[in-house]
């Protein structure tokens, strides 16, 4: 019987499948590391035959443990949605390594492109601003640099990291959803297709460009040989979209937050695909039936990679689970503010050429301190953004948040307390792999709409504000002054 739903989250640094059932219980998880390469300062990258490779082991493993394929009603799959992979279609296999979403390679190419004044048009086409971040720019560079790729030719494939797992799971089948073409600033969100004049803005063949589809429909099937029989594919989105639909976010004004690698805050507009006077991006937030639905986001690089960064670079940390602990063991941040810009600042300051700080350092400070000054710094982050959505009239009034980070229950409570504003913490904080499984649900006919999958969320926990408005408006000013120094 087919009653379960498989899930492939094939993150930043990690690539697992997941196993739902269809009252959103977890039934079994698997999980392996992504190596990250960094070629020159600025630069990521992943290798795509290790992604696949991994993924492939890790839901092999999830399927076994199901009871065999004939469990399975579909797959559903969620991914960091602007890295870049470029293969052969002939042989399936790829010709260089993925560029990540994080890597700033093309800031300089941006910067001209705006100079040039093509921003604006840009933007009312696909809500995105000039930025490294996005795909477009990755595949211009990668089709003037690398002679494989541009040696290619008619054989050239290009898509994200779902489209790229799509194509090996099924052996040929090159398509994209909606959700993961809108970050490529290759499509233009209104019309739901790709745009000729920004495939030539940036350089980027057409025809090596994957079909745009639906995220939730019976797309194909697996390779009977990966998992011992064929299981349909039946539901994708680009991470951060999938985790607003696992936090329920289905009607306009309804806003969640993930802290993961990065964090993104998306609020839900409805039909309405509005473009931001406050540097926010407008996206694509599910297509069902050919009719899109939008919202406003802000995109923060570093967040729980700051964490792995303070443990694995620095050594102040043995685990990130020991954050907490540190800070909860000092009463304040003695004066420190860390800027965590290691990758340029996103939303809404847009600035690649940003490099982290750590200020307000004294005799007094500790490594507790300096731990509690990045916990802090992804409140401070958030309410940059905050500000920014109530200026475009998208005003929070319950933040949801998710991922990892947010397990940490200090860190959940200081966004209350910094935001002024209720948050909302599921019991299952995985949400992304979560709204991969009510796409693939609908998409596999277990359930008739997104509301009614929206049963699979379960409980909340909530945190209130408790800190007085003297201590918040001094923690922001230090940050505001902290932020000066990086922005110049």
């Amino acid at each position: 019987m087919r009653d379960t739903i498989l899930v492939i989250d094939a993150g930043t640094t990690s690539t697992r499948a997941m196993l739902f059932a269809t009252d959103g219980a977890c039934l079994g998880t698997e999980q392996a590391e992504l190596t990250q390469h960094y070629p020159r300062p600025g630069w990521v990258e992943h290798d795509a035959e290790e992604i696949w490779a991994r993924t492939l082991a890790c839901a092999r493993k999830v399927v076994e443990g199901a009871g065999g394929a004939a469990r399975i009603a579909g797959i559903g799959i969620t991914n960091q949605r602007e890295t870049i992979c470029f293969w052969s279609r002939s042989t399936g296999r790829a010709l260089g390594r993925a560029i990540v979403w994080q890597d700033r390679r093309t800031a300089e190419l941006c910067a001209g492109l705006k100079e040039a004044g093509h921003e604006v048009a840009v933007q009312a086409k696909t809500g995105l601003l000039l930025d490294p971040y996005f795909s477009g720019s990755k595949i211009g560079w990668a089709m003037a640099e690398w002679p494989d790729v541009a040696a290619a030719g008619d054989d050239l494939a290009i898509g994200t990291v779902e489209s790229w797992l799509v194509w090996k799971l099924t052996g040929g089948l090159h398509v994209t959803d909606a959700t993961n073409a809108s970050r490529t600033a290759l499509m233009d969100i209104h019309t739901g297709g790709w745009d000729a004049g920004l495939c030539d803005l940036f350089g980027a063949p057409r025809d090596a460009l994957p079909e745009i589809v639906d995220c939730a429909g019976h797309y194909g099937e697996t390779l009977p040989a990966h998992f011992g029989a064929a299981i349909p594919l039946s539901g994708m989105a680009g991470d951060q979209q999938a985790a607003a639909i696992g936090q329920c976010c289905l009607a306009p004004g309804e806003t969640k937050a993930t802290y993961g690698t990065g964090a993104f805050v998306l609020t839900h507009t409805g039909e309405a695909a509005p473009v931001s006077a406050h540097r926010l991006l407008t996206t694509v937030a599910w297509q069902l039936a050919g009719r899109r639905r939008y919202a406003l986001e802000g995109s923060v690089f570093v967040a729980g990679s700051l964490i792995q960064w303070l443990r694995d670079a620095l050594g102040l940390l043995v685990t990130a689970e020991e954050s907490e602990k540190l800070a909860r063991s000092v009463a304040d941040n003695a004066g420190v503010y860390l800027v965590p810009a290691l990758a340029g600042l996103g939303a809404p300051h847009w600035r690649p050429d940003a490099r982290a700080a750590l200020t307000g350092l004294s005799f007094a400070a500790g490594r507790a301190h300096v731990v509690r000054a990045a916990l802090e710094a992804m409140a401070h982050q958030t309410h940059d953004l905050m500000t920014a959505f109530t200026g475009d009239g998208a005003a929070w009034e319950v933040l949801k948040v998710d991922g990892g980070m947010v397990a940490n229950d200090w860190l959940a409570q200081d966004l209350a307390d910094v935001l002024a504003l209720e948050v909302e913490r599921p019991a299952f904080i995985e949400t992304t792999a979560l709204g991969a499984a009510m796409l693939a649900g609908v998409g596999a006919g277990l359930f008739g709409s997104l509301e009614e999958a929206s049963a699979m969320r379960g409980a909340v926990e909530r945190f209130s504000p408790a800190m007085a408005d003297a201590a918040r408006a001094e923690r922001l000013a230090g940050w505001r002054r902290a932020l000066g120094s990086v922005l110049g």
